[in-house]
């Protein structure tokens, strides 16, 4: 009888590790089935509110790494075809050593974008609350979301689920050394980010209201 309650236990254990599994394939084929419907590339031209680069990991000295300097410059080069007027940095700027929005600000200021014309997100601490605080702190209605394509898919998938009308830029200028690390790390992410969405999470932080139609001296932190 011990043995016939043992072995249950365990095929009942198996069973439910085989549904979670299959549950995080199912919902990421769903979160790319829908982020994918909204990928453009900047020869067709998008036109918006405002151009959102996401953040990704920066050096001391305000020196940003591979893919986030691939963002950027996609999102100059969006900028300049007039894509959009406004640029939002939407990073983690959580501790006092760590700044990617700065980092990315003085990037984009090195390029010749008016400090005016930039926008920083200081708690855009995952892709969720980017989205999130784009749409009801800085009033982004029409966002091109620029990353990495394995990434923007995410973006897009959040920003359509807030209810924007997204659209996203891949930003793959190459091929990255740790693509196959992120690439696995997205099914947890897309799985995340789903369940973000059907519960509408609220984000880490939120605070006064600064629409994308003014300056963004106003972020300069």
């Amino acid at each position: 009888m011990k043995k016939i309650k043992f072995k249950t236990v365990i095929l009942s254990i198996v069973l439910i590790g085989v549904l979670f599994v299959l549950s995080i394939f199912l919902v990421s084929w769903y979160v790319i089935s829908i982020g994918e419907r909204y990928i453009v590339s900047p020869e067709d031209q998008p036109t918006g509110d405002a151009i959102i680069v996401l953040g990704a990991k920066v050096y001391s000295n305000d020196r940003v790494s591979i893919m986030l300097r691939d963002r950027l410059d996609f999102a100059v080069e969006l900028y300049r075809q007039n894509a959009a007027p406004k640029i939002l940095v939407s990073g983690d700027h959580g501790q006092k050593e760590y700044d990617e929005v700065n980092a990315m600000r003085n990037y984009l200021l090195t390029k010749g974008i008016s400090s005016e014309d930039i926008f920083m997100d200081h708690a855009g601490f995952n892709t969720y609350n980017s989205m999130y605080r784009a749409k009801h702190i800085f009033c982004v209605e029409k966002p091109i979301v620029v990353s990495q394509r394995y990434h923007v898919i995410r973006a897009n998938y959040i920003g359509k689920m807030l209810g924007l009308e997204i659209i996203g830029v891949g930003a793959d200028a190459r091929r990255y050394v740790e693509m196959d690390r992120y690439e696995l790390r997205e099914y947890a992410s897309r799985y995340k980010a789903f369940f973000e969405c059907l519960f509408k999470v609220k984000p880490v932080y939120l605070g006064d209201v600064i629409p994308i139609w003014g300056s963004g001296e106003a972020t300069v932190d």
